[in-house]
């Protein structure tokens, strides 16, 4: 099934999920896409394994956290999710060296707080791992002494972005 994309969402610079200046992070790049779920696309690297040639299960449980955790500001641009509790569920091995998609999105959504639920999928669209989470809502500067110039946060558009993601 093809999803339209809606919006490119940012990237910032060293974060370990989309710093594209992290040589060890994983530079996804995060899609809100037409039924307001997010779409993370990324390709592990050797360094990312745990057995040899399979994505170490806390860089999946990484992934899917920052996912659920930002498909909050399709709705709420100033809002970030603070995890509480993220449960994971491992169906499949994952394989290095192949481009995935992860799925992100709000199910339950409250003043304070919002759930949401995520997969991981393999190329062939297989769920590889699921995953449930809780978040707390807060601006940033609640979290953080961010700075988005120094940190580099912002879209990063590329001359092949999609228009559509399969999932």
């Amino acid at each position: 099934m093809k999803r339209r994309v809606v919006k490119k969402q940012h990237n910032s610079k060293k974060c370990i999920v989309c710093g594209l200046e992290n040589g060890l992070g994983l530079k996804a790049s995060f899609y809100e896409v037409d039924n307001e779920e997010l779409i993370a696309v990324f390709k592990p690297l050797e360094e990312h394994q745990s057995y040899p040639g399979r994505l170490h299960g806390g860089i999946a449980g990484s992934i899917l956290d920052e996912t659920i955790g930002r498909a909050i500001m399709i709705k709420h641009e100033t809002i970030w999710g603070v995890t509480v509790e993220l449960t994971l569920k491992y169906k499949k091995p994952i394989p290095l060296d192949e481009e995935l998609r992860v799925i992100g999105r709000i199910t339950k959504d409250s003043s304070r707080l919002f759930e949401g639920t995520g997969e991981i999928l393999l190329a062939n669209g297989d769920i590889a791992v699921t995953a449930f989470g809780k978040y707390m809502k807060m601006p940033i500067e609640n979290i953080a002494d961010f700075n988005e110039e120094e940190q580099e946060w912002k879209v990063v558009l590329s001359s092949d972005e999609p228009t559509e993601i399969d999932i």
